[in-house]
């Protein structure tokens, strides 16, 4: 990334939620590294000064809107690479997307919007690689977790098989934590350009809307419950399949079908065997809590101690060629939506910055970090990536 900029990191939206949970981590983690320089940055002065007190930090302070175009240029150009929380993305997000992609600064933020990052993607990639500035879209609980846990199995297989699994579950054993407010806003921005733009839907309906559909090859249908044989419990659609399948399909595109060009992938949670699993299963099929009054809010979140007994268990696993079923798991130490998500998100941004040497244009977090992520991830943030079998 640029090295000839005043900060290495800044944290966008650090007055909100989950900016103020990444702007604690750089805090905890990062402070006194002499490597590390970060600021926080968004649109009310006093609002970060009463961040910046309640972290006792002496961390500089950037003010930008997320509407003022010549801010937000000036912002990028002070930046290796910016974090940014402040959504939906697709109502306050592209004006920055713009003037990182224009000026060279990577970015980094927790999208999983995929109709409006489709849309960035075919309007700004040219230039984003012209500048050098490498975008990484969804780098919170969706995808990171999902991404790396199907790259880190299908490395796995290789190294056991020589090929790679053909067909790769992902299935959410277990997970203690709400989903974000900014989850459940973004869900509701898209379901409402859903309703006025029928392309929206047909992006939102399509595995391959973020890679080549000239490469589209039939994928399982994950929207209903059903009893999967092979792992002898019952599954039910998971609310995130929608964006972590259109990104892991990215990934394989990016990655040059490292997968395979018929690769095929399906997200679902494992609710448990017999008639409690089967209702269970159901149970969560027809939950739509995420779409109403009663969804989380932007700004709203669960308290420290909600935060520190959270935690998610993610199962990958699939056929290798030579019949034997392969598994890998990836458990993370904080509930999924924010204690997790604030720190992959800001590993992320400091592998962009430190680790990795890629090019302008448009990633995914296993395409753009791969195997330096999974490390910092593992003596950082909290992950585990465990072979099961």
């Amino acid at each position: 990334m640029t090295q000839d900029r005043e900060f290495d990191v800044v944290i966008f939206g650090a007055t909100g939620f989950t900016g103020q949970l990444v702007a604690e981590y750089f805090q905890q983690a990062y402070a006194s590294n002499p490597d590390v320089a970060f600021a926080l940055a968004g649109r009310n002065r006093q609002k970060l000064e009463n961040v910046r007190d309640e972290l006792g930090a002496s961390v500089p302070l950037l003010v930008a809107d997320s509407d003022d175009e010549q801010a937000l240029t000036t912002l990028a150009r002070k930046a290796s690479v910016i974090i940014t929380t402040v959504g939906p993305y697709q109502n306050y997000g592209e004006k920055l997307l713009a003037a990182c992609a224009e000026n060279g600064t990577g970015y980094v933020d927790l999208c999983g919007e995929p109709a409006w990052m489709h849309d960035m993607i075919e309007k700004y990639e040219d230039k984003a690689k012209a500048s050098g500035a490498a975008i990484v879209f969804s780098c919170g609980f969706d995808s990171v977790p999902f991404d790396l846990g199907v790259f880190a199995l299908q490395q796995h297989a290789v190294n056991q098989t020589g090929a790679v699994i053909p067909h790769v579950k992902g299935r959410v054993r277990q997970m203690k934590g709400r989903f974000s407010g900014g989850t459940a806003a973004s869900l509701q921005a898209t379901m409402e350009a859903a309703k006025k733009d029928k392309s929206v839907m047909k992006i939102l309906g399509n595995p391959f809307s973020l890679a080549d559909t000239d490469h589209a090859h039939p994928q399982p249908d994950g929207s209903k419950p059903y009893h999967d044989d092979e792992l002898g419990t019952w599954v039910a659609p998971f609310i995130m399949a929608t964006i972590n399948t259109k990104n892991i399909h990215r990934s394989n595109y990016l990655m040059h079908y490292r997968y395979g060009d018929t690769f095929e992938y399906d997200e679902m949670m494992m609710t448990g065997p017999g008639e409690k699993g089967e209702a269970m299963a159901r149970h969560v099929a027809e939950d739509k809590s995420m779409e109403g009054d009663d969804a989380p809010k932007p700004g709203e979140g669960p308290s420290r101690e909600e935060r520190e007994n959270g935690m998610y268990d993610l199962l990958f696993t699939g056929k290798a060629e030579n019949g034997n079923m392969l598994s890998l798991s990836v458990r993370g130490d904080k509930d999924p939506g924010y204690g997790s998500t604030s720190k992959m998100l800001s590993e992320c941004a400091l592998c962009l910055c430190q680790d990795v040497s890629i090019e302008g244009g448009f990633y995914t977090p296993a395409a753009a970090f791969g195997e330096a992520l999974i490390e910092r991830l593992k003596h950082k943030a909290g992950l585990t990536f465990t072979v099961e079998a």
